[in-house]
Order: C-alpha cells, then sequence, then structure tokens
C-alpha cells in the first residue's frame, strides 16, 4: 500500500495542523467503495517513529455509514493486521495506486474528537513523540459492554440532566464572589468566597462568569476548612459553568483527587462531573469518558489522562500542584500535564488556572512573559492567615541553642511541639518513609554500600541487620573503604523511627505515621503527634496548632538542579496546613540555607520563583531554555547528530557516560511496561534496552523557545529517518526532563 508524506507540526503559542499532501485521483469506477469521501486516513497505532503519519485507505460501500472520523478501525499493514484510529475522511487519496480498504471498523463511537486529535499532534511536536503513543493516554481502552449503554453512538448518549440545571434559575444572595444580578454558580452548596481574598481574584471570577478566557497563576492560602485549594478550584469551575462551558481539572494523585471531586460534586451535582484516573479500572474511566464525549458530564476531573477529556464547549483548564512529578507521563513521549493544558488552552481558546501552595519557576515564566496573570494575596491578608515560621537555625535560635544545627529535633521544634499539643495536633514531616533508609559511616559519613553491586545500604527495621536496598543481601560485617571505620549511622530517620522515638518523648499523646503505603488522609481536631513524609500530610479539620519541618538539609541535598525548588514546594504544602498565626499556628524549620528557608519565613513562594527563575536564565538552564536529552551509545549519537543541522540554536553538552545506577533503574523500569509479550512479535524493538532508549552515553541539547519549534521538528525528522532506514543503534530522545539536571 501507498501512504501520505504528513508530518503534524506545532508552535509554542500558535497551533497549526500541516496537512502538506500531495493529491492524486484514485482510480475510476470502484462499484464497492463509498460514493462520498471514499479515502480514510488512518493513524496506525505503531511505536515506531516512520510510521507516525496518516495512511490512507478505501472505504468499502457496506461500511460507510460507521466509519466516520474518530472511530477505531482495523487496517491491514504490511502483511498483518493493525488497529489504528480513522482520522478524517477525504475526496482523493494522495497516489494513484491501488489502496487496500478498511478491514473492520471496532466501534461506531467516535471516540477520537477533532480538538484531541490536534491536542495529540501538537503534544507529540513539542515533545519529539508519535501522535499514536499521546494517544494511548488520550483515548481509553474500549469496554464493549459500556458502550451498549449509550443509545445514540454519534449523538446525547445517556439521558442525564444537563449542566444549565446545576448553574442557573435564580439569583443565590449567599454568594459574597457574585456581583449583584449574576446568576448562581451552583444549586448546591455556595461559592467559598476565597477568591475574596487575593488580588485580580475576583476579576479572574467574573470574566469566566462572562464567557472570556483569562488566564492566571494562583498562590493559594487555602491549606484546609472551607476556603482550601479545592474550594477555590470548584468556584472558578463553577463561574465557567455559569456561561455554560465545560471545564477540566487534572490533579496529581488519588488523595487530591477525592477532594476536589467532592468540592465539584457539592457545587454542581453528580451528574455534571465524570472522574478520569486509572486507578478506577477499565470500566469506570471508559464510561465516564463516553459521558463526557456524549455531552451528559461537562467537567473532567482526574489525573494525568483526563487532560485530553472530550469535554465539549470547553471553557477552562485547571492544574493543581504543577510542580509535583507526577504530572509527568512515565511513558513516552514523557509529557508534563502542564504543556498539555497549556497547548490546549491555546488550541480551544479556553481559560487556565494553574494553582498551587507554591510555585514553579514554569509558572513564574508564564507570569513575567505575560502569558498569564498572577493571583495571589497581598502582604496583609498573608500575615493574617498564614501561620508564623520560626527558622531553628537562625542567628537568635543558636545563641540560645549552639547545638540546634546538630540536634534533629532542636528546642525549638520541641518547645513549639510541647505548646501546639495543648490546643490541637501537631505535625511533623520528615524526609523519608521506614525506619531508617540509608546508613553512612559513623566516622566520615561515607555513605555505606553493598560490597557485592554497590547498592546503598538501610536498615529495614529496628532490629533487623543493614541490607542491600538494591539486591537484599545483609552485611554484618561492613568496613568502610575510606577510614576503615565499622560503625554505620543513619543519614536521615525514617517516618517509622521518628514516631517511635516522639512516642516515647510524648506519652500518653496518640502518634499517628502517614507514609508509605499507610497513608492517612484526615485526622481529628484533637492532640495527636502526626509523622507524615512530603505529601503524605493528613489535614486537621481545625488546622495544626504547630508544623515541624525536619530534615531541610537532607531535601536541599539532592543531587537535582530542582531540590530547592522542591524542598520549598514541600515546605509551604506542609506548612499551609497549620492554623493562621493570628490563632497561634507556628511552623519550625530546620536548614541551613537561609535563602531558601528565608523564602518560607517570610511566605514568599513568587520571590522564591523569580528568584531562581533570574539564576537559571543567567546560567542557561531550564526553563530559561529548552532542552532535550538523547542517550545511547557514543557512536549512536555521533550518528545521529552528523545529519542534524541546527545552524548555531543548540548548545551540545556531552556525550558523557550515563550513571549505572540509572540505566539499571531505566531497564528495569521498560521491561515492567515492556510485558512478557511486547517485542518482535508486535513490530517493536524486542530488547528492553531499546524501550529505555538507554545507552552507555548522554547528551543534553539546549536551544531558545524561539528556536524550539525548528529543532523538535528536526529531532523528529531525524529520528523518522533513521528509523526508516534501520541502520544503526536506536537513540532515545526526551524534551525537559525533570529527573536529569
Amino acid at each position: 500500500m501507498t501512504h501520505t508524506t504528513r508530518v503534524p507540526d506545532a508552535t509554542d503559542g500558535q497551533l497549526s495542523l500541516l496537512h502538506g499532501f500531495g493529491a492524486a485521483r484514485l482510480p475510476q469506477a470502484d462499484p464497492e467503495r463509498a460514493s462520498s469521501l471514499p479515502i480514510a486516513r488512518v493513524i496506525l497505532d505503531a511505536q515506531l517513529p516512520h510510521l507516525d503519519r496518516f495512511f490512507d485507505y478505501a472505504v468499502p460501500a457496506a461500511m460507510d455509514a460507521e466509519a466516520q472520523p474518530g472511530v477505531r478501525v482495523k487496517v491491514r499493514f504490511a502483511g498483518r493486521e493493525h488497529a489504528g484510529f480513522l482520522a478524517e475522511r477525504v475526496q482523493e487519496a494522495s497516489t494513484a495506486a491501488t489502496l487496500l480498504p478498511l478491514a473492520k471498523v471496532v466501534s461506531p463511537q467516535q471516540v477520537l474528537t477533532p480538538e484531541v486529535l490536534a491536542l495529540a499532534t501538537a503534544v507529540a511536536a513539542r515533545s519529539v513523540g508519535t501522535v499514536s503513543d499521546v494517544l494511548r493516554s488520550a483515548v481509553p481502552p474500549r469496554m464493549a459492554r459500556v458502550e451498549a449503554e449509550f443509545d445514540d453512538p454519534g449523538g446525547a448518549g445517556e439521558t442525564a440532566p444537563q449542566p444549565s440545571q446545576s448553574a442557573t434559575d435564580a439569583a443565590d444572595p449567599s454568594d459574597p464572589a457574585a456581583p449583584a444580578g449574576m446568576l448562581p454558580v451552583a444549586v448546591g452548596r455556595p461559592s467559598s468566597g476565597s477568591f475574596l481574598r487575593y488580588t485580580n481574584g475576583l476579576s479572574y471570577l467574573q470574566h469566566l462568569r462572562s464567557g472570556e478566557s483569562p488566564r492566571a497563576v494562583l498562590t493559594s492560602l487555602g491549606g484546609y476548612g472551607a476556603t482550601a485549594w479545592h474550594e477555590e478550584i470548584a468556584d472558578a469551575v463553577a463561574a465557567a459553568a455559569s456561561a455554560d462551558r465545560g471545564a477540566v481539572v487534572v490533579v496529581p494523585d488519588q488523595r487530591d483527587l477525592a477532594r476536589v471531586e467532592a468540592s465539584l460534586v457539592a457545587r454542581l451535582g453528580a451528574s455534571a462531573v465524570a472522574r478520569l484516573t486509572g486507578e478506577d479500572g477499565a470500566t469506570p474511566r471508559y464510561r465516564n469518558f463516553l459521558r463526557l464525549l456524549h455531552g451528559s458530564a461537562t467537567v473532567a476531573v482526574g489525573t494525568r489522562s483526563a487532560a485530553y477529556a472530550p469535554v465539549r464547549n470547553l471553557g477552562l483548564v485547571c492544574l493543581w500542584d504543577d510542580g509535583d512529578d507526577q504530572h509527568v507521563e512515565q511513558r513516552a513521549p514523557y509529557q508534563h500535564v502542564r504543556d498539555v493544558l497549556l497547548l490546549r488552552a491555546e488550541q480551544e481558546e479556553a481559560a487556565m488556572l494553574l494553582s498551587s501552595f507554591g510555585r514553579t519557576t514554569e509558572a513564574q515564566r508564564l507570569v513575567d512573559t505575560g502569558w498569564a496573570h498572577a493571583i495571589q494575596a497581598d502582604r496583609n491578608e498573608v500575615r493574617r492567615a498564614a501561620p508564623r515560621v520560626i527558622h531553628a537555625a537562625d542567628a537568635y535560635q543558636m545563641e540560645r541553642d549552639p547545638l540546634a544545627a546538630q540536634a534533629r529535633i532542636p528546642h525549638a521544634a520541641w518547645a513549639a511541639a510541647q505548646a501546639g499539643l495543648k490546643t490541637g495536633p501537631v505535625l511533623l514531616q520528615v524526609a523519608r518513609t521506614g525506619f531508617s533508609p540509608a546508613l553512612a559511616c559513623d566516622r566520615c559519613r561515607h555513605a555505606a554500600r553493598c560490597t557485592v553491586c554497590a547498592g546503598p545500604l538501610a536498615q529495614p527495621s529496628r532490629h533487623a541487620p543493614p541490607a542491600c536496598r538494591w539486591c537484599g543481601r545483609p552485611d554484618n560485617h561492613w568496613t568502610c573503604p575510606e577510614c576503615g571505620g565499622g560503625r554505620m549511622r543513619a543519614t536521615v530517620a525514617g517516618a517509622t523511627r521518628t514516631a517511635e522515638e516522639l512516642g516515647r518523648a510524648f506519652p500518653g499523646v496518640p502518634v499517628i505515621s502517614s507514609a508509605g503505603e499507610h497513608i492517612v488522609d484526615d485526622v481529628r481536631d484533637v492532640p495527636a503527634v502526626v509523622v507524615a513524609t512530603p505529601g503524605a500530610e493528613p489535614v486537621a479539620a481545625g488546622g495544626y496548632a504547630a508544623v515541624i519541618l525536619l530534615d531541610g538539609n537532607a531535601l536541599l541535598s539532592r543531587e537535582s538542579m530542582r531540590a530547592g525548588e522542591d524542598a520549598l514546594r514541600r515546605w509551604f504544602s506542609a506548612a499551609i496546613l497549620a492554623r493562621p498565626s493570628t490563632a497561634g499556628g507556628t511552623v519550625v524549620i530546620t536548614g541551613d540555607d537561609d535563602v531558601a528557608v528565608g523564602h518560607l519565613v517570610r511566605w514568599d513562594p513568587a520571590g522564591a520563583a523569580a528568584r531562581e527563575l533570574a539564576e537559571r536564565h543567567e546560567l542557561g538552564l531550564p526553563p530559561g531554555v529548552r532542552y532535550a536529552v538523547l542517550t545511547g551509545t557514543r557512536e549512536a549519537l555521533t550518528h545521529f547528530l552528523d545529519g542534524l543541522d541546527t545552524e548555531g540554536a543548540v548548545r551540545v553538552v556531552g556525550p558523557a557516560p550515563v550513571p549505572p545506577d540509572v540505566r539499571r533503574d531505566a531497564v528495569a523500569a521498560a521491561r515492567a511496561l515492556a510485558g512478557p509479550k511486547r517485542g518482535a512479535d508486535r513490530g517493536v524493538p524486542a530488547p528492553a534496552e531499546a524501550l529505555a532508549g538507554q545507552g552507555s552515553h548522554r547528551m543534553l541539547l539546549f536551544f531558545s523557545y524561539r528556536a524550539a519549534a525548528g529543532i523538535t521538528k528536526l529531532l523528529r525528522a531525524r529520528r523518522a529517518a533513521l528509523s526508516a532506514r534501520r541502520t544503526g543503534d536506536p537513540v532515545h530522545i526526551r524534551l525537559d526532563a525533570l529527573d536529569v539536571l
């Protein structure tokens, strides 16, 4: 068969589908072919880069009614049957050769909408990936029994109350954020009024109610209670619903999903909200997907894949905590949800809301460039709503407690905990789970490593011997290779050990541990010690009387360019759970970095992001620039770049050897994703190493946003050309990775 040579492309800020087809009229008179628009252009479900294009097939007359754009189809390709999506039907093919007919229309459900196809095309272009890889995340697997529940495959689907029932009818005088004469934003719970706390907050809601598309970065002060962050998102979604527009809300994990879904259902009703997450299983996910597709639900809320939800008349896209690494897709092309929603907001002219307790450098860049406006509280409101923050290692505290820098829980933290337990619960944030996650030499502090595989040694429980975290071998006779010492100590105590120590320190006070697989969502508003790892902090109904942020140096010393930014994000996320300073709420932070800690003491996430972004611009690091990570053998990398004409727009760093532990982890992850049947029998490279894109060396390419569209286009074209020739070892490409620098 023949195929077209379409290569989709998109630029930052302007989205377009470049068709570029050569048109050739079909052979005359074929009675078995559909009389109108007889050519189907199909996207194959294939991983190979050179197959990332449209393929032309003839539409048999018997399939004319069902073979509509967006349906799933089966086609013959290279002698085998392949799955795909029918992207569009046209009158003329791009070749004069005889075309193969469509083999089968799998389902009449038009699950791939033109908007989602355009979005997937833009995401693939920006991430140097393939459209089919993006569509695997965008369109859930088919469940035939679920499709039977929808009467009209191309129309309204199941009967359900329309969004106007939950967004109109009468004025709501109890809504403090609604101007006089404005229609209410919900029939259930009234607006939280939380946007009144922020500069530009009320104006943002008014623009949404008017059907406009404002774009904003919100620095939230809503940690708990009636004005919590999920109530703020519900306010924004309800404002868009009052203008008869749909919304997409994406959160990083199941705990956040449960909270924001409950708020949305309370405001708009269960019929208007559809939940999209893989944790629910294939059947519920596909049912909610079809509800959105047919318009019986107008608000999609979920994790990563919800960013592609087929919401009709989309008016608002929301992303909570864009700094969370769970927003990064774990499969190629490893796109970040923030980038997906930014592209979608531009493409569908929808409003955008990035909300979090802190602020990422990427969000700050959107504010600096004018793409989005900042919504944040003024200093008077911050002083009223935020807790008092004490730096346990500043000059004032060190004069009174000279050993504060060495103590894991300094005197200021003990005092705050003792005072807080008189009135309510106290939260302690620790860096890691477990009893003692990592060990080091007691004399020289050199990391303790396994003598067999060089993996880190750890103590899984109080009475267990040290064992390797990689191979599991116990080591009772370890000797430090640096100084010859034979004693080990914990570098950072885990949540389990901290809880055990605090149980002895505060007898009679309940100790609650929230870490690992045992995460607690909420705690009662009574005296208790709560020990949690970052991201696992329970919410206290009335706020914590005190929050102690331990292991600050451990968070700041991670081998990552984003260590300081991530540490601040986690500190703000825990500190905001404390009561305001006017109610006696206190936060104690440990850590030696006065700059990072100072931003928390001043409660200035915007200032921290602006400072960090300025330094990244000065050093030529992301997000001041974009970058690509190329991984493969040294020979493959050299061959790949030999045919790449960047005209000096790219700064090349490397090649450098890939650390063995990074390569081992990536290959293991690839094997887990590949499964037992993935390989030569499915037309993709068989070795897991090829799927992981791992080789002996790694190269970094840095380039400006202005040159990004051209560079990513060149990278895609070069990879597709080499894939078609099947020459040399594969080169793995990843754009804007969070875990490399």
